[in-house]
């Protein structure tokens, strides 16, 4: 069976912290880069951080140096800290494979999407 389950979001204030965990089927999660996406209101949505499955990391320049991207291959999780949170963050976030993806943002993920967790950044 097919699942992503992601949880973790919430209300904070900016400059606040928060932790993101994503629960994956293995069918998704062992042989795929894993890849957290974000969708704010009335935006596409794009990838903020990836992680293959030999743990090298990518992360955009939007969230570089506030974010951190792990995953853990025995429990088939893969987690975001997000830190130093700005008004901007606010978002669904979603995990999913990312089956292709480029510097530039475009990116192809795989077929099935979770129901995201809400991040809203205000004060």
């Amino acid at each position: 069976q097919v699942q992503l389950v992601e949880s973790g979001g919430g209300l904070v204030q900016p400059g606040g912290s928060l932790n993101l965990s994503c629960a994956a089927s293995g069918t998704i999660f062992r042989f795929n880069t894993m890849g957290w996406y974000r969708q704010a209101p009335g935006k596409q949505r794009e990838l903020v951080a990836i992680i293959t499955t030999a743990g090298a990391t990518y992360y955009w320049d939007s969230v570089k140096g506030r974010f951190t991207i792990s995953r853990d291959n025995a429990k088939n999780t893969v987690s975001l800290e997000m830190n130093s949170l700005k008004r901007e963050d606010t978002a669904v976030y979603y995990c999913n494979s990312v089956l292709h993806w480029s510097s530039s943002g475009s990116y192809k993920a795989g077929d099935y999407w979770g129901q995201g967790t809400q991040v809203t950044v205000s004060s």
